[in-house]
């Protein structure tokens, strides 16, 4: 292995630095003049401002630091509830939500057993883009004829890290066949799904780095510029130092079902 060049050493400072990335919900604004990603043929902001309209109640599960929320704002029922599991989100979306009478309830759906802190019936919409939840306890809180809509990341999302990083997909079950078989098994009623796949381009690794410091489940629990760092290199010399960006596979599913009544 050749040895690493002052270059290389100045890459890998600035690639720690990005490391470092400030967690505020789901703000990826520190990149986007580095970073670009195609989008689904739908708007998951339009079909949720479909489906709250005349809604008397609203969940919105996993909701970060607010963001979808302050987008639907002008369309949400005075009866809005937000959850968020993780805890760095959990202030960032109360400071955004609690100021517009939007309530944020700690709950992480990923929890052995977890039950939602609700009582059955208790919305007339659920909400959910790309937050884990578990079927029954969507239907439980659901009220009759309340229809549930959410947008997932599949679980073959960014791929390619495995090759470049090693390891293996940490949610191989999260593809649309599999939850469209298991709303259906509790009594949903799904009318419309569809799924998609596109491209995310990194202009340069400290862009991608930065990337998953907020999204860390993308890579192995292990990663770190230091012991990635050969690999990072090699990225760098292989796209970025010949002018091409870093490319990745997205996937992404959507499915909006009913629960009778």
């Amino acid at each position: 292995m050749a040895p690493r060049t002052d270059e290389d050493e100045r890459l890998l400072r600035s690639w720690r630095e990005e490391a470092l990335a400030e967690i505020d919900g789901w703000d990826f604004s520190g990149i986007a003049d580095r970073h670009e990603e195609d989008q689904p043929p739908w708007s998951y902001t339009a079909l949720a401002r479909e489906v709250v309209a005349g809604a008397g109640s609203a969940l919105d599960m996993g909701t970060g630091g607010g963001e979808v929320l302050l987008d639907l704002a002008d369309a949400l029922p005075a009866d809005t509830v937000a959850t968020e599991g993780w805890p760095p989100n959990v202030p960032v979306a109360q400071r955004n939500l609690n100021p517009r009478g939007i309530a944020v309830v700690e709950y992480d759906a990923e929890a052995p057993g977890a039950t939602m802190p609700f009582e059955a019936d208790r919305f007339d919409v659920v909400l959910n883009r790309h937050e884990a939840y578990r079927a029954v306890e969507v239907f439980r809180v659901l009220a009759a004829g309340g229809v549930f809509l959410t947008q997932q990341v599949d679980g073959r999302d960014f791929e390619e890290t495995q090759s470049l990083f090693g390891g293996h997909t940490a949610y191989p079950h999260i593809t649309l066949a599999a939850l469209r078989a298991e709303a259906e098994e509790t009594g949903l009623r799904v009318e419309r799904a569809e799924e998609w796949c596109g491209r995310s381009r990194f202009r340069d690794v400290g862009a991608l780095v930065h990337y998953f410091a907020l999204v860390p489940w993308e890579v192995p629990h292990d990663f770190g510029v230091d012991r990635y760092a050969d690999v990072l290199l090699d990225l760098h010399r292989a796209g970025p130092a010949r002018g091409e960006p870093i490319t990745f596979t997205m996937r992404r599913f959507y499915l909006l079902a009913r629960k009778p009544g």
